[in-house]
């Protein structure tokens, strides 16, 4: 610890601060920084399924303490939010909506974009207010970030008024990293960069009582080059199928209306199973027996969207016909670059595969733009399979290089003014097509899962169709949490606006 640091840490906690020398010691004893190298491993390591306790010397720790989790990035994330929210309230503590009057704070982290990080850092400096203001506030940075090699050291040299740092592999061991917060008084920083468990009955706080997010497996295998991912999830782990399907039962149990499968990959789900032979395919095609209106899943991988998953998803009823594939590009030599390992051709054949057994399936993709070496060409490729294919909506990004990613050794030689000038063509195409799709909604009658008030205006009702459409209607408060079927009037680029038939209270 440098004359800057020491200063910096003795502002931040200026008591009972440890001698340098005692501080070494304990330093090294819990210091266990995330590894690029042994994130990139892939062994033949047995998964390990365990179940969830909190130890019984933490019980009653955060009495008369409050929590507060801010969360960025992905659905994954905020699936580790409910479950850290869930071991926060079986430890004592109570949540709260304001970082103002929080005993402790977590920054749930997004690695996928630099936006995204630059956003944490950020919040960082203004929280390092609070923090000198409040020495006793514990301040942690967990999730996909905390999984960065070069995120740890930057936190590290620059923010050491945090207390700790961990990852996404151990979000279990929660209790025990907080009180290790609470004995040293200096930053703890436990970070697994090799994994392999899964670990069942883990507390949860959902976020509402209507929709609820279902984790199937963790981590991802594929390595496309400019993706951090895997560096952060690790390898591809999937829980048991006995496991997922009481869950969905117990949340069927509950009265929620929607679940959605969650994974990193989720269509390799159980191609880690040495036991059986067992896919995402034949745990849909059991979870549609369970009586929950509608069942979906994210997020998929083209190669491994099988012929069993079709089939089963051909069989309807609460399998829904909204998938989301991502493509990133519709060129085979930038889709090679990426290490993607499937073709243009490969994904159209995919595509016809899925409309011919579920003609009006809705599909929606996301997509890179400004991949190095992309040319004009191979650009106007991707806006032709956009076409090609009909795809309802798309999530489009400019190409920004994650360190650490083969990626990020490449020349990154497309000029920023020509990739926003893709970014632009690319969602006028979106933006035109979306709102084609949209207008064949008006005068149509559809099924909506009404979730509350809408963000604007309060007196109206919000809520989703099957196809994942946003519709916006006025009607009693009392049909929220259920299905209903909606007539709808005006289409615009995104959303829909309709009203309630009048005889439809609740049609599932």
């Amino acid at each position: 610890m440098n004359e800057k640091q020491r200063q910096e840490s003795s502002q931040v906690n200026p008591a009972d601060k440890k001698s340098e020398k005692d501080y070494s010691q304990y330093f090294q004893a819990v210091y266990m920084p995330p590894s690029l190298k042994d994130a990139k491993k892939r062994g033949k390591e047995e998964v390990k399924y365990d179940d969830f306790g909190i130890p019984e010397e933490f019980r009653g720790m955060g009495q008369g303490r409050k929590f507060y989790i801010r969360t960025y990035g992905c659905q994954m994330n905020e699936h580790d939010t409910e479950v850290m929210a869930g071991i926060f309230m079986a430890l004592g503590y109570e949540p709260t909506d304001g970082v103002e009057d929080a005993d402790v704070i977590l920054l749930n982290t997004c690695a996928i974009r630099e936006n995204a990080e630059n956003k944490v850092f950020g919040e960082l400096g203004h929280l390092k207010t609070l923090k000198k203001g409040r020495p006793d506030l514990l301040l942690g940075v967990c999730g996909c970030m905390s999984q960065e090699e070069s995120v740890v050291n930057r936190i590290l040299k620059v923010h050491p008024f945090v207390d700790m740092i961990f990852g996404t592999h151990n979000i279990h061991r929660l209790p025990n990293i907080l009180n290790e917060a609470y004995l040293s008084k200096e930053m703890v920083v436990e970070v697994w960069s090799k994994e392999g468990d899964v670990i069942e009955n883990l507390p949860k706080v959902r976020k509402g009582d209507i929709k609820a997010w279902v984790n199937i497996m963790y981590g991802c295998d594929k390595f496309c080059t400019y993706c951090i991912v895997p560096y952060t999830r690790g390898k591809e782990r999937s829980r048991r199928p006995e496991d997922i399907i009481q869950e969905v039962r117990h949340l069927a149990a509950q009265g929620y209306k929607e679940i959605t499968l969650l994974g990193q990959n989720v269509n390799a789900y159980g191609k880690d199973f040495e036991d059986m032979t067992y896919g995402l395919g034949d745990l849909m095609d059991e979870i549609r027996k369970i009586d929950i209106p509608r069942i979906r899943f994210t997020t998929s991988h083209p190669r491994d969207f099988d012929d069993r998953l079709i089939e089963v998803l051909a069989k309807g009823g609460n399998l829904l016909d909204h998938i989301h594939l991502p493509v990133q590009s519709g060129s085979s030599e930038v889709l090679k670059l990426m290490a993607r390992k499937y073709s243009r051709e490969h994904y159209l054949e995919l595509v016809r595969k899925i409309k011919e057994v579920m003609p009006n399936a809705s599909l929606t993709t996301d997509i890179i733009v400004g991949f190095p070496n992309e040319t004009d060409e191979q650009f106007e490729e991707t806006l032709s399979l956009y076409r090609e294919v009909g795809f309802d909506s798309a999530y489009t990004f400019i190409y920004s290089p994650r360190e650490g990613t083969p990626a990020a050794k490449m020349q990154d030689n497309v000029p920023m003014e020509v990739k926003k000038e893709r970014l632009q063509r690319l969602n006028k195409l979106v933006n035109d097509t979306s709102a084609q799709k949209l207008k064949e909604y008006e005068g149509k009658v559809v099924e909506v899962l009404v979730e509350g008030e809408s963000k604007n205006n309060p007196d109206v009702l919000a809520g989703y169709t099957e196809k994942s459409k946003l519709v916006n209607f006025r009607a009693p408060k009392s049909v929220i949490g259920k299905i209903v079927k909606v007539k709808i009037k005006k289409a615009k680029t995104w959303t829909l606006d309709g009203e309630m038939v009048e005889e439809a209270v609740e049609v599932k």
